[in-house]
């Protein structure tokens, strides 16, 4: 296999084939190395990183950069060179070397070379490898050698292989403070190389006297040398380490403010506010009301457009922060009369489109936070200065303009969420303007429109007419925006109509669709309607777009989807009380959720397993197949009443269910499967990690129904007394993000009402009880399901991939261990991301659960305690650079098989555990050690030989 084979290979991005071994992937790479042709041994160097990529594992990569270290000893500079850029680009996994003490040792081999730039590489690649030698005193010692080189390339390389080490380490950072002074305050010291040593000094944090002396050493360079470049160097590393040490931000704040207010120089201003946004981002409750009121001065006074931008960015940092409470609660003045509303106010109406975007949402945070007393007239400003922002750019195409159009919706969705009564007059505003914008503008507005709809959908049958004019007279071009506003113009549809599409809403939407519409279109649109539950229509869509794919899993796909909506579509029909047209409805629904399922999982692929959405529908299967059961049991009540007797069985019993006859016993195994279908619901919510909220959400409410019909069955007729409503009072308090979750929320309170209401007037069980259950079996039922995005798109990728040592020769061999010693099983882990990584949770650290169970016994066949059989151990650790590693001691001193499960699971940064996987077993074969093997033969022998003695001692 040649170089070239390597190379294709590591550049697959495919998991689903047959992959290489990761050794001989290494050969392979290892043949170029050893190549007599500079070429191919440049070109294995740099494929390292897609190894380390592709086969994260400190056994390969040990043993790849100890070939990398021979390289860098052996080859030529420019070899050295690819060896350096390639441990930069690896850095995340320099921690899983294990032969740290050989590997340092051949690279620093080299530092006693003759060659300047030889010695210069090496001290860059030092200081790449700071992070895992941090107290290494040998590199110490030749960092600070090399800082008094007559060679320029090397001193460069010292001053970045000292800044790498000061950041690591307290002893050198220590160590070499003294020294970093004496160079910088050295009169032999040329300037430029002033400025390359400054910097260093942000790393001096590690303690309060070294943060102290480098403080003053800085405070001491800006008083004296005031040149520009200076100025600029030393200020920035001042603030670093202010943000670093943090007990000097105060200080450090009144310090670049003087120097923005007082200093001429328009880079030293800039370079001022640019410090100020960091320490506004990094610590905005530490802004006193003197520093933000100073800003806002400069700001008005500043003839600057430029500077005028940097200071507002600072303020709309500052203003959605506690800072902005400060402000204004150490002011006597009303906030309309303060400078910083002044400032926003003016530059609300600036020409400068960036500084207007900024000045509106100073303007809307500050509307936002401000007691309710001072309010009214700055709200009629705030909405003011947004409506002619977005008058002026939406006629205007340019990426600025639609940067600035983009910031003044979000801000002016914010302000609405906060104050709903602004929202009439606003989104009867944004209907005017639809008609006059340009396509970019129009799709963000439609965008805004939604989110607005979607907290107030009262406002949506007012929008309804005007949006659907737009859409008819929607231009046929097939360009990208158009196409784009084809999608958002019938999101805001779907929103404003809440799940109810008329005839002639549908005939538009469909006939924009054939004249100018793509197939991706179409599918996004239908995905939209699929999540507003406007099945019917989302229905006729995938059917039109079955035939237009060109694959096979993609038709599949497309089927399933179709026949989901007409099986909500079958929901959709059923009438309030008709309860064998509600049966019937179920029954035509769980036939197309058969044929649904059946295309899905002929639509999943290895790489795409659709493992989700699968388990989703068989839960919806499920779900109406119990309601339906329900329904029935229900109906039993008067097929097969109660017989005359019951009253004397009940009594005689003792058991008052018995007066309900049968009935009581099928409702209790209806409460058992509404139990177990939400416990189903619970696992599919912790088994989705990479999920997005309104997914989560939605499992939840299909969870919570469940909940909700078994305490419903519990407090109607099998137990009135114990069931309690307090757990479900709050439902109604929770704020609601979409319209699916409002009307269930709304069915949740409405049928607790009745049953409360019930349960306090009428005892068990008549047919009142059973009218109530079929009642809400009904309301739930008349609830379109909506598909969440997590059903159609995985934006966030998370997977963990485990290796256990030791490992077995074969998959099917077990592994020896001997039951008189305990195995040490090492479990290493890589957890590997999507493109987006942490986009709705991150990983704050991996569980790992190993059990063990007896499988075959080969010993003497006597009674075994239980703890003697299994193992059961959990470890949480945390990983670093997404890469962890644990050990776990396991007894098997029971003779025999036993399988070994490890399970992985993640804890995100709230503490919630989700059940991500994966699992791999292992078999280990416990075996009697030798020294108990030859007892027990002996002692065999021995009784055997003995045996006749005793039994004849014993007969006298």
């Amino acid at each position: 296999m040649s170089l070239s084979t390597a190379r294709s290979f590591l550049s697959e991005a495919c998991y689903g084939e047959q992959e290489l071994d990761a050794n001989s992937a290494l050969m392979e790479l290892d043949k170029g190395l050893r190549s007599g042709k500079l070429g191919e041994q440049c070109e294995a160097v740099v494929l390292f990183p897609k190894l380390f990529q592709k086969y994260p594992f400190p056994i390969l990569i040990n043993s790849a950069f100890l070939k990398l270290a021979d390289i860098f000893r052996l080859g030529n500079n420019f070899l050295r060179l690819c060896v350096l850029k390639v441990t930069q680009q690896s850095e995340k996994h320099l921690e899983k070397i294990l032969n740290v003490d050989e590997f340092v040792k051949r690279v620093f081999s080299v530092i006693h070379s003759n060659d300047p730039v030889a010695r210069a590489i090496t001290l860059r690649m030092l200081g790449s490898l700071a992070s895992i030698i941090p107290e290494r005193k040998n590199a110490h010692h030749s960092i600070r050698q090399s800082l008094d080189s007559h060679d320029n390339v090397e001193v460069e390389a010292a001053i970045y292989a000292a800044a790498s080490f000061s950041a690591q380490s307290k002893d050198f950072a220590a160590g070499i403070c003294n020294k970093l002074s004496e160079m910088i305050q050295g009169l032999d010291t040329p300037v430029d190389l002033k400025l390359k040593l400054i910097p260093m000094l942000q790393h001096m944090h590690h303690d309060a006297s070294l943060a102290s002396s480098s403080r003053e050493l800085l405070q001491h360079l800006v008083n004296s040398y005031p040149s520009t470049p200076m100025v600029i160097v030393t200020l920035h590393t001042f603030t670093q380490l202010a943000a670093s040490s943090l007990i000097d931000i105060p200080k450090q704040l009144q310090l670049l403010l003087q120097y923005l207010k007082d200093d001429p120089r328009k880079a030293v201003k800039r370079l001022a506010i640019n410090d100020l946004k960091l320490l506004a981002k990094k610590a905005p409750h530490l802004w006193l009301r003197e520093n933000t009121q100073t800003l806002c001065e400069c700001a008005l006074t500043s003839p600057y457009n430029s500077l005028k931008l940097g200071m507002l960015a600072v303020l709309s940092t500052l203003s959605g922060t506690i800072a902005i409470k400060q402000y204004f609660g150490g002011s006597s003045v009303p906030p309309r009369l303060t400078d910083l509303v002044k400032l926003a106010q003016e530059c609300c109406y600036h020409s400068n489109l960036a500084v207007s975007a900024h000045g509106v949402i100073v303007l809307s945070n500050i509307a936002i936070s401000c007691p309710e007393k001072d309010i009214v007239q700055l709200e009629q400003d705030t909405i003011l200065g947004v409506e002619s922002l977005l008058m002026l750019c939406s006629q205007d195409s340019s990426p600025s303009a639609q940067a600035t159009l983009k910031t003044a919706l979000t801000s002016l969705v914010k302000l609405l969420k906060n104050r709903p009564h602004l929202s009439q007059s606003v989104v009867e505003f944004l209907l005017s303007q639809l008609h006059l914008s340009c396509d970019s503008s129009c799709v963000l507005m439609c965008h805004a429109l939604a989110a607005i709809t979607t907290h107030l959908p009262v406002l949506g049958h007012g929008m309804l007419g005007d949006l659907v004019d737009l859409y008819r007279a929607a231009s046929h071009s097939s360009t990208a925006k158009q196409q784009e506003l084809l999608v958002s113009l019938a999101t805001v549809i779907f929103v404003a109509s809440q799940s109810s599409l008329t005839v002639d809403v549908k005939t538009v939407i469909k006939q924009q669709l054939e004249n100018g519409a793509n197939g991706w279109t179409v599918y996004r649109i239908a995905r939209q309607a699929s999540r507003m539950g406007c099945h019917e229509f989302s229905s006729e869509l995938y059917q039109s777009l079955r035939t237009r794919v060109a694959s096979e899993h993609f038709y599949f796909w497309l089927n399933s989807l179709k026949e989901f909506s007409q099986a909500e579509q079958c929901l959709n029909h059923v009438e309030d009380g008709d309860y064998s047209g509600a049966m019937s409805a179920i029954a035509e629904a769980l036939r197309s959720y058969q044929k649904g399922i059946a295309s899905l999982t002929a639509a999943s692929t290895p790489l795409s397993p659709l493992t989700f959405q699968c388990e989703f529908i068989k839960l919806r299967i499920d779900t109406l197949q119990a309601l339906s059961q329900l329904i029935c049991t229900c109906n039993s009540l008067k097929t097969s009443p109660p017989p005359a007797i019951a009253t004397s069985i009940a009594l005689t019993s003792g058991n008052d269910l018995q007066r309900c006859g049968r009935i009581s016993m099928q409702m209790k195994v209806c409460m058992d499967e509404f139990r177990r279908l939400a416990a189903r619901y619970a696992d599919l919510h912790q088994s989705s990690f990479d999920a997005d909220y309104a997914t989560l959400r939605n499992v939840e409410l299909q969870q919570q129904s469940c909940l909700l019909v078994s305490h419903v069955i519990e407090a109607l007729i099998l137990d009135p007394q114990a069931a309690s409503f307090q757990e479900c009072g709050t439902l109604g308090a929770v704020q609601t993000e979409s319209e699916y979750e409002r009307q269930m929320m709304s069915v949740f309170n409405r049928v607790l009402e009745e049953v409360e209401g019930l349960t306090k007037k009428h005892p068990p069980v008549s047919y009142l009880h059973t009218s109530c259950l079929c009642d809400a079996v009904i309301a739930l039922l008349k609830v379109p399901l909506s598909f969440q995005r997590y059903f159609f798109q995985k934006l966030q990728s998370t997977s963990i991939k485990l290796a256990l040592s030791p490992s077995p020769r074969t998959p099917s061999e077990p592994i020896p261990v001997q039951n008189t010693q305990q195995l040490t099983l090492k479990v290493e882990g890589v957890v590997q991301h999507g493109s987006t990584p942490g986009l709705f949770r991150k990983i704050q650290s991996v569980c790992l659960n190993v059990t063990s169970v007896l499988q075959s016994k080969t010993g003497p066949d006597y009674k075994i305690p239980l703890d003697s059989k299994t193992n059961e151990i959990e470890q949480r650790v945390e990983p670093h650079n997404d890469y962890f590693s644990t050990q776990f001691l396991l007894n098997f001193s029971i003779l025999g098989t036993h399988t070994v499960t490890v399970e992985a699971s993640v804890v995100d940064e709230s503490g919630i555990e989700w059940k991500t996987g994966p699992k791999t077993t292992v078999s280990v074969k416990s075996l009697e050690d030798p020294y108990s093997q030859q007892l027990r033969h002996q002692l065999q022998q021995g009784g055997a030989q003995s045996a006749p003695q005793r039994s004849a001692y014993n007969r006298f």
